[in-house]
């Protein structure tokens, strides 16, 4: 009984260890899909670094653009300054004609003096206008590198959108893959949950023989031991919370005043720079910055840097790489918490409480539902309840309707399983059968004779060779026993068979006979319909006229009766003939039903006694099997020194080996089954007795170990 036990116990563990394995798998899928999104998201920021970088030169751009606007107004009104110079000198050589011959000394030398005064602020203003050209030129330089840049960092972000599209494609497909894991995990926890809790009722059915002292303080032990990981890893878990809580309200109070300030900087949708005469809106596809607004002037506020802009991008990635690194490890806490949790079998299971909870939710809700119910009933109807007691009733056998669906669907599932289990496990011991369907027991011996003829062989070998002999003769013996055996069900499945075929022949002829009652009973009906029609016809005629007129009513109504009786008592004698002989052929099919039943019990009875001694058979030969192999291997460790019985020593090895193998391959599938008599304590039966080569290797060995 506890190797039965033990077998049916080590089913669950497979399933167990199968289960684990599927899930461990899953575990590393749904690492790798983690990977890879966080690979994703490393890439997402990168592109949002070079986002913030296009903004801060857009805004440089900006910056140039008002400097080189404000510098080109220099120009402008240097220009209008030269112009209104070179009227005024045109102003003063035009009077000097009109002048008196004696004024004309003084008036040159003004005129000299005026000369030189705005020849040197010409040159003044065109080393000015010089200078400012130069830097106007550099600026536009700058402008057209930066232009060109823009442009670039723009065709760069455009094809990162376009790479980035089927990325983020791939993150919502991961996603989703990631929640079907997920499920699937959740679903092979269960299955995990159910087969280790099958496997520890089966261990502690098996362990209810043992000594129970022991093993109630070791687990009271490990229990123990495994309680205080479970504090250990709950303190863990409310440190890391809190220190999540901590860095999570120290995020939220550092982003509170760069949310006050930047919300003058947060760019609209189209590109506004803010430059030193106004706001300039560029389009995104423009690659001149040619149009300008002079309409505000919002020179009262320096504009943010870029720098400070990358300081605040930087706090705040550190930040939220932290964030996100606290997170990893509380959910990896949090997964080795619920993997203690199953392992121990504790009572706080969160899946457990959340359908609970769930169910209690529902409850509420429908007893909600019903108290509204009630008291409009009570508002409209009066005291009539009658129907909100029938809708509740239909509510509660709606859920316990779905309920039940639910429970038949994990069960088909569950056969399901086990049906493409068995079909699998038939498919290969057909296969089997099949491969084993050439061996001949015969070949193997005349084999071994061959092998024992010879006369090179050492005492090892020839004891070895003996019995493999003596193997194969049980072997053959158990062969002829199960063909007699199977010959001998054969036969009682045939005769059980013609049984039912007789069986079956009575029961037809049964039925005939009592159609042919029927036929009978109808016939005699239908006389006594002839007879009274007969009667009534004599009656109407006219000597029956006057017999009629002798009889008085009293008679006529006597004779009525009597004929009534006479038909009845006809019917009833019929019913019952008819009964009877139905009840005697019941009790007959009853009676070869039951017979039925019996052999088929018998047959089922000895199917598995037959199972039991092939079982039993099956594990002797397996240690006698596996004791002759290491007496071999004994003996080729042994016998090392010569090439030649080395290499004898190893080809009579192979065979015997090969026979061994086919040997367990047969008994396994049922093919060979020994005798009782081979497997009786007797010990003439049992051992063969050994010759004078036994006995010389038994002395040899004993004086090699000695």
């Amino acid at each position: 009984m506890s190797k039965k036990g033990r077998s049916k116990g080590d089913k669950p563990e497979m399933e167990a260890d199968a289960v684990q394995v599927a899930n461990e798998e899953l575990r590393a899928k749904l690492t790798s899909i983690q990977i890879e999104f966080q690979q994703e998201k490393s890439k997402m920021d990168e592109i949002k670094g070079k986002d913030r970088v296009i903004l801060a030169l857009e805004k440089e751009l900006g910056v140039q653009a008002g400097q080189t606007q404000r510098l080109l107004l220099q120009k402008e009104a240097l220009d209008e300054q030269l112009v209104q110079v070179k009227e005024a000198e045109r102003h003063h050589s035009s009077p000097k004609r009109e002048l008196p011959p004696g004024i004309g000394d003084m008036a040159e030398l003004l005129g000299a003096q005026d000369q030189h005064m705005d020849e040197r602020d010409v040159r003044r203003f065109q080393l000015k206008i010089a200078e400012l050209n130069s830097v106007i030129r550099k600026l536009e330089d700058r402008n057209t590198l930066l232009a060109d840049e823009r442009n670039e960092l723009l065709k760069r972000s455009r094809e990162t959108e376009v790479q980035l599209k089927p990325l983020v494609e791939k993150n919502k497909r991961m996603s989703k893959k990631n929640e079907d894991l997920l499920q699937s995990i959740q679903r092979m926890e269960e299955k995990l949950k159910k087969l280790t809790r099958e496997n520890v009722e089966m261990k502690e059915k098996l362990s209810a023989q043992a000594s129970l002292k022991r093993h109630t303080s070791l687990n009271d032990l490990s229990l123990t031991r495994d309680e205080q990981e479970i504090e250990f890893l709950r303190l863990q878990v409310l440190e890391q919370q809190h220190v999540i809580d901590d860095l999570s309200l120290e995020r939220e109070r550092l982003l509170r005043p760069k949310r006050h300030r930047g919300k003058g900087l947060k760019l609209p949708k189209k590109h506004v720079v803010e430059t030193f005469f106004g706001f300039d809106e560029e389009s995104v596809d423009s690659e001149t910055l040619s149009e300008t607004s002079c309409n505000t002037d919002r020179t009262d506020r320096a504009p943010a840097t870029p720098e400070e802009d990358l300081d605040d991008t930087t706090t705040r990635e550190e930040a939220d790489l932290r964030f996100c690194q606290l997170t990893r490890e509380y959910q990896a806490l949090q997964r080795a918490y619920a993997l203690l949790q199953e392992q121990v079998g504790g009572t706080l299971d969160a899946e457990r409480e959340a359908r609970t909870r769930e169910q209690l939710q529902a409850d509420l809700l429908r007893c909600q539902a019903k108290i509204e119910d009630l008291e409009k009933l009570l508002a409209e109807r009066g005291q009539d309840s009658q129907w909100v007691e029938e809708k509740q009733l239909l509510m509660r056998t709606n859920q316990e309707l779905q309920e039940k669906v639910y429970r038949l669907e994990v069960e088909g599932r569950q056969l399901k399983s086990d049906m493409q289990d068995a079909r699998d496990q038939n498919e290969l011991l057909e296969f089997r059968v099949l491969e084993l369907e050439d061996v001949d027991v015969s070949d193997l011996m005349k084999k071994l004779d061959i092998l024992g003829d010879n006369g090179n062989l050492r005492n090892e070998e020839q004891v070895a060779i003996i019995q493999a002999g003596t193997v194969l003769a049980l072997c053959e013996k158990w062969l002829k026993q199960i063909e007699g055996t199977e010959a001998a069900l054969t036969q009682k499945m045939l005769d059980l068979e013609k049984e039912k075929d007789l069986f079956s022949k009575q029961k037809g002829y049964l039925e005939e006979e009592l159609d042919y009652r029927k036929q009978a009973l109808d016939q005699a009906h239908l006389k006594i319909q002839e007879l009274e029609a007969t009667l009534y016809d004599a009656l109407q005629q006219e000597p029956g006229q006057k017999a009629s007129r002798a009889l008085s009513a009293g008679q006529r109504e006597d004779l009525q009766a009597a004929v009534e009786k006479v038909r009845r008592q006809i019917l009833r004698q019929s019913r019952e003939f008819d009964s009877q002989v139905l009840r005697e052929r019941m009790e007959l099919l009853q009676q070869a039903q039951q017979r039925i039943r019996e052999l088929e019990a018998m047959l089922e009875a000895q199917r598995r006694h037959l199972k039991e001694l092939e079982e039993k058979r099956i594990r002797e030969l397996e240690a006698m099997l596996e004791a002759q192999r290491r007496h071999l291997k004994e003996l080729e460790e042994k016998v090392g020194g010569g090439f030649e019985p080395a290499m004898r020593g190893l080809c009579l090895c192979d065979v015997s080996g090969n026979l061994l193998s086919c040997l367990l391959l047969l008994l396994e599938n049922g093919r060979l089954q020994p005798p009782l008599s081979a497997l009786s304590p007797h010990p003439k039966t049992a051992r063969p007795k050994p010759s004078g080569c036994f006995e010389r290797a038994s002395r040899e060995e004993k004086c090699s170990l000695g």
